[in-house]
Formats: C-alpha cells, sequence, structure tokens
C-alpha cells in the first residue's frame, strides 16, 4: 500500500503540472519533425562558375549541379564570394579548379563531379586545384569545430545563466530586492553585468582551449574569436534570464532546452542549410546561433575580418538588447509594491 501511495503522489505531480505533461509529448514532435525536414529537405545543388570549359563537359556537368559562365573580366574571387563553390577554367591549355574550400564534403563532391564529368577512356584528369580558404588538409571537424565552439558556449551559459536567476527568485532574494527603490532596469543590467563577467571567463577559456590545445582551423585575428563569443554569451544570457522569469522551478527552465536551444544547432550551420526544407529555412534568420556561428566560420576558417562580420555582431547585440528590454517587463509580475 505505501508503494501503491507513492505512486499515486507521482502521478498527482505530473499530472497537475501540465507543462511537464505537455512537453513530454511536444517536445520530442517538433523534434523530430525538425529532424525530418532537415534532412529530407532539397538535395544540395552544386553551385560552379565555368570559363573557356569544353560543352562536353559543361553539358555533363549539368546533369549534377548548376552551372553559369563567368565573364573574362570577373575575378575568380569575387565569383566564389557570391554563393559560388567552385570556378573552372581551362585556358591556356590549362584546367584549374577554384575551390571556396570552406566545406571539405563539398570541396570532395567538386572534384568528383569534375573528375567523372571530364574523363575520357575512363582516365583522371589531372586537375590544378586552388583554394579560396581552408586546403586539401582541412578536416571535417575543422569545418564544423566553430558551429561547436558557439553552440556550447550558448548552451552552458544559458543554462546557467537561467537556473542561477530563477534561483534568486525562488529563494526570495529577487523579491527583497525588488521591494527596495532600485528600478527594474537597473537590476536586470546589473545582473547582466554580474553574470557576464563570469560567461567572459567562460568563453574565454572555451576559446583559447579550442583553437589552441584541440588545434580548430584559426585562420583570423584570436580578438575577433573573442568578441563574437562575448556577443553570443551575451544573447544566450539574456534570454536565459528572461525564460527563468516564466520558470517555476529548475525543472520548467531545464523544459526549454529542447523547445529554445537544441532547434539552434539544426539553423546554425552543422547541416548545410541550402538543404533544409523551406518550411524550416525562415527561422535560422531568427535565432542568435545562426549569427554567432557564421560569424565564428567567418573568421576560423575564412580568416575575414570586422568588416565582414559586422552584421552579425550587430545582430547579436540587438538580441540581447530585445531580450532585456522583455526582461525588464516581465519583472513587473514579480513586484509587489
Amino acid at each position: 500500500m505505501r508503494i501503491i501511495a507513492v505512486v499515486i503522489r507521482i502521478l498527482r505531480q505530473f499530472i497537475s503540472d501540465k507543462r511537464t505533461m505537455a512537453l513530454m509529448i511536444v517536445a520530442p514532435i517538433i523534434i523530430l519533425t525538425m529532424l525530418s525536414l532537415v534532412f529530407n529537405g532539397d538535395d544540395l545543388e552544386l553551385k560552379l562558375g565555368v570559363r573557356n570549359t569544353p560543352e562536353s563537359i559543361v553539358e555533363q556537368m549539368e546533369k549534377h549541379a548548376s552551372v553559369k559562365p563567368i565573364a573574362s573580366d570577373e575575378t575568380v574571387e569575387s565569383t566564389l564570394k557570391k554563393d559560388y563553390d567552385a570556378v573552372i577554367d581551362f585556358g591556356n591549355g590549362a584546367k584549374k579548379l577554384y575551390l571556396e574550400g570552406s566545406d571539405p564534403s563539398i570541396n570532395r563532391a567538386v572534384i568528383n563531379m569534375v573528375q567523372s564529368s571530364s574523363m575520357g577512356k575512363n582516365q583522371e584528369m589531372d586537375l590544378e586545384v586552388s583554394y579560396l580558404f581552408g586546403s586539401n588538409n582541412m578536416s571535417s571537424f575543422d569545418h564544423f569545430g566553430p558551429v561547436l565552439v558557439g553552440f556550447f558556449i550558448f548552451f552552458f551559459v544559458f543554462l546557467i545563466a537561467g537556473v542561477s536567476f530563477l534561483r534568486e527568485r525562488t529563494q526570495g532574494t529577487l523579491e527583497r530586492v525588488l521591494a527596495t527603490p532600485i528600478k527594474r532596469w537597473e537590476l536586470v543590467t546589473g545582473y547582466v553585468i554580474g553574470f557576464g563577467l563570469f560567461t567572459m571567463l567562460q568563453s574565454a577559456i572555451i576559446a583559447l582551449y579550442s583553437i589552441y590545445v584541440i588545434d580548430l582551423m584559426m585562420e583570423g585575428a584570436f580578438l575577433y574569436v573573442l568578441l563574437i563569443t562575448l556577443m553570443l554569451a551575451l544573447s544566450a544570457l539574456t534570454l536565459g534570464t528572461l525564460l527563468s522569469s516564466f520558470a517555476k522551478n529548475e525543472l520548467q527552465m531545464i523544459q526549454f532546452i529542447p523547445l529554445v536551444v537544441v532547434p539552434q544547432i539544426f539553423f546554425s550551420g552543422l547541416f548545410n542549410l541550402d538543404t533544409i526544407s523551406n518550411y524550416l529555412s525562415w527561422i535560422g534568420p531568427l535565432t542568435p546561433l545562426y549569427y554567432g556561428a557564421d560569424a565564428l566560420r567567418s573568421v576560423m576558417i575564412k580568416g575575414q575580418g570586422l568588416t565582414d562580420i559586422w552584421i552579425d555582431l550587430l545582430v547579436l547585440l540587438g538580441f540581447s538588447i530585445v531580450f532585456m528590454i522583455l526582461n525588464i517587463y516581465a519583472l513587473k509580475k514579480h513586484r509587489r509594491i
């Protein structure tokens, strides 16, 4: 009977917590649906520019890729930066293949396709391959690494900040502070700066370890990587504190992870964004990790600078400001006087 009494008590707790009941059913369905649309989206279409290339080879490549001729006065670098995967130039008797180079899987796919389209008598063609970014030694981990660095910084800052801010409320500290003349914006700013000092240290350690210990590719300046991770951590910090206002305990705070954090990894570049279904592709630009991962790849793989990543940084700052403003309004329900 005592066992039955415990079982009944647990069941009543779950039934009374409708958010937990809903999450147990809704969250897996949402994530499985996203995975289905990610992996069953459009096939990857290679984008190639051609110049001085025999028509027979172009016709063969058009069966497997989007092929467009490029003007003779257009530079290879400018063409590749226009979202092309490669440029092929067979002029002056040479057989040159210029790869954008930031994704090893696309590099291999382009080389194999060009070889198969131009093979004569089953002999492999002697191609002169050049890379705009990366190299033939670039590994898949170098490609995914910047995304993973951004994701783990975002995930742990979101979780720790949210739970810590929630604990301030459940222990009564927040209500006592709100009972003082302090303004809500001052309180939010203070918490963000206080937690932010620790997230700065965390971000710096993770970035240093990733680059100098596990040897992720690093073509740009470390200062820019640190700046990006700090801005990404700030957006996670402000989002975590905002959502903690709508949680009653740590369990409910953790319940936000599969709905708020996990879906972001689908749109961060860990999976090729060109293959994601149109039903989901619009979500990416609405998530902080989308911009953080793009900026990290731009610096770590492509060696780009502030002029190339300033939009991503500005958007991340914008997310943080919006989350802070919403948090100020969310604190209204906790102020009793």
